[in-house]
């Protein structure tokens, strides 16, 4: 028992600490008549800096913070003390939208106080070229943080699950008489046997897989910059990476908002990836896709993955007909309109319906089922797209809920 806290064998009394910590005591308002002392008041105190005070009685200011670096990074250290880690990156989105406190993350002394997530990534890649030079380091040591925890959690299985398909769709290909694997060819075409001639007739042949996997598979990454997508370009980043590492794909990296610009020389690192992406801006989709389809060579052999909510700038008429002529050539293409755990996105459901219908299935994924998502785009399965959203009056076919 922590000191102030009332004690645990008193449930209803709990209870009331609970409901005390939630409501705060902003003019008595809770109504519990429970004194926090201890912890519990120095807990308070931290939550009430940071959802206590309201902007119509604080002439412009949401909260108590403060507008200095050190003071803010006394409360980081706070929350890191008396919450567990899922609550502290919750403070701090909310501290960012409510306080302005995206402004003092500029200064070296706060970033090396806050707890890295995938959220306050995009905030520091959102403040771009405003950082100063020392504050680009310490930024730099954050983002880091977030990327190795995303490979360690995401590189391994990604990399399984992947080889898994290539060494399936070789297999399922057409191979030359050379390269035929008789043993799988047979046992795959045993029903065919035919009693009278005393022979297997084999309706399919299955080839070795390393000798068809000589050519590689082509992955093209399109990826939305706009400010709405930051989560997902993290995660395209790290994705990327890993699937620059694998000798049986050849991947391109091509990130967007108006312009193009192609990283793919950057994916060794995601991090260096990711300082070159500048979020915010609007959105060229069409432009982007006729970059990509500019460079596809072997339109049989290409996964094109885009990453957009959709919200187009550009010529959409065109942007459906590109997406069409890649199908048509024999391009696999999949839209997914966010790469986030964050559930079912804002997106344009007009233009996911319409590029669904060219052949490029539009749907929400989250990063565990990102490679799931590969895997079957690899192998020219049906991609597990997820369950429809329930309709609110806007649903078009084509649009999904991530899974």
């Amino acid at each position: 028992m922590t000191s102030g806290s009332t004690p645990l064998t008193d449930p209803g009394a709990e209870r009331l600490r609970r409901w005390r910590l939630v409501l705060g005591a902003e003019q008595g308002a809770d109504g519990t008549g429970c004194a926090l002392s201890g912890h519990d008041a120095a807990m308070d105190r931290t939550l009430e800096a940071l959802y206590g005070s309201r902007p119509e009685r604080s002439e412009g200011r949401s909260a108590g913070l403060g507008g200095s670096a050190p003071q803010a990074a006394r409360w980081l250290g706070d929350i890191r003390a008396y919450f567990p880690t899922s609550v502290v990156q919750v403070m701090q989105r909310d501290a960012i939208e409510r306080l302005g406190l995206a402004a003092l993350l500029l200064e070296p002394e706060l970033l090396e106080a806050v707890e890295p997530d995938v959220h306050l990534v995009g905030t520091l890649l959102s403040l771009g070229k405003a950082m100063p030079e020392e504050a680009r380091e310490a930024a730099r040591v954050v983002i880091r943080k977030v990327v190795q925890e995303l490979e360690r959690r995401l590189a391994g299985r990604t990399r399984a699950t992947l080889d898994g398909a290539l060494d399936r769709a070789a297999r399922l290909s057409r191979p030359r008489h050379r390269d035929i694997d008789w043993n799988r060819t047979i046992r795959a075409n045993l029903h065919h046997y035919l009693p009278e001639h005393r022979t297997v007739v084999p309706e399919r042949l299955i080839g070795y897989g390393r000798a068809a996997r000589s050519v590689r598979k082509e992955v093209i990454l399109c990826v939305d910059q706009s400010g709405s997508m930051a989560a997902s370009v993290v995660h395209a980043s790290v994705f990327g990476a890993v699937l620059a590492s694998m000798r049986s794909l050849s991947t391109r990296l091509v990130v967007f908002d108006t312009a193009v610009a192609d990283l793919t020389e950057q994916l060794a690192d995601p991090v260096e990836v990711l300082f070159g992406i500048q979020l915010g801006g609007g959105t060229d989709i069409n432009r982007a896709l006729a970059y990509c389809q500019a460079r596809i060579t072997r339109p049989t052999e290409t996964v094109l993955v885009l990453i957009s909510d959709l919200y187009e700038g550009g010529i959409r008429e065109e942007m459906i007909k590109r997406v069409a002529a890649m199908r048509a050539a024999g391009v696999r293409c999949v839209t997914l309109l966010a790469l986030s755990d964050e559930g079912a996105p804002a997106y344009d459901r007009e233009n996911a319906a319409a590029l669904a219908a060219a052949g490029a299935p539009a749907f929400a994924c989250t990063p565990d089922r990102f490679p799931e998502v590969m895997a079957a785009a690899l192998e020219g399965r049906p991609l597990p797209v997820g369950e429809p959203i329930p309709p609110d009056g806007a649903g078009q076919p084509g649009s999904v809920r991530a899974k």
